[in-house]
């Protein structure tokens, strides 16, 4: 089997801009790789995902259940899976990606409390890894935001990009819930944290990618 290495994190983190750092800097320096994003929205796969997050069950993410909203995203990685990138990985590839099982760990997991939650983050992985035979990540990284920095940012998002932010993205208590559960996913799964906020002042992008690449630098040193 090959590698598999996820980037995580919270909204307003600055996922998309780091992984475009990371997989550019890998293909400077002639790594051969496949390059993953989820969720895949142009993909039929993902009509459950876009129905979901556009509120056609419910204006909030509390009206789907953790457990219903996961299959949703788990069956567009399940249909990647099988159509874009099994073969590589199996015959040895590296894959990077942004968002996996992971973001269900941080979005879902965030409707259960105490014992619940705990069977929730033990259940994700036994479904997906177990049951739907999707492969185990190698190293997830997860850039951690302050929930406050996290508005600020994306209110700013939107207003550069003209975009409407979707139901996660405009609910500030689920976003809340969402960090702390995003924290306590990573020490339960052992991820790898980045803190993005030091001293009350976001780090510079380089600065943060330079730490992330330290990490996938030694990974594929093993």
């Amino acid at each position: 089997m090959g590698k598999l290495i996820v980037l995580e994190g919270t909204d307003g983190s600055g996922k998309s801009t780091q992984f475009g750092l990371l997989t550019q800097r890998l293909t400077e320096e002639n790594k051969a790789f496949k390059c993953l994003e989820f969720p895949r929205y142009s993909e039929p796969s993902s009509m459950l995902i876009r129905m979901y997050l556009g509120g056609e069950f419910g204006s909030s993410p509390s009206d789907v259940n953790s457990y219903a909203a996961s299959t949703f995203y788990a069956v567009d990685r399940y249909a990647s899976y099988k159509q874009d990138w099994g073969k590589w990985y199996e015959e040895g590839g590296l894959v990077l990606t942004g968002r996996y099982t992971t973001s269900n760990a941080v979005h879902q997991a965030s409707k259960e409390q105490g014992e619940k939650q705990q069977e929730f983050l033990k259940w994700l992985y036994e479904f997906e890894y177990g049951l739907l035979g999707l492969p185990k990540p190698d190293l997830t990284i997860y850039l951690d935001v302050p929930t406050d920095f996290t508005e600020r940012l994306m209110r700013r998002r939107e207003e550069d990009t003209h975009t409407k932010a979707d139901i996660h993205e405009k609910d500030t208590a689920y976003l809340t819930a969402c960090r702390n559960t995003g924290r306590a996913a990573a020490k339960y799964y052992g991820w790898t944290v980045i803190e993005c906020v030091r001293d009350g002042v976001m780090r510079s992008i380089e600065d943060i990618h330079e730490e992330i690449y330290a990490h996938v630098a030694k990974l594929l040193e093993e």
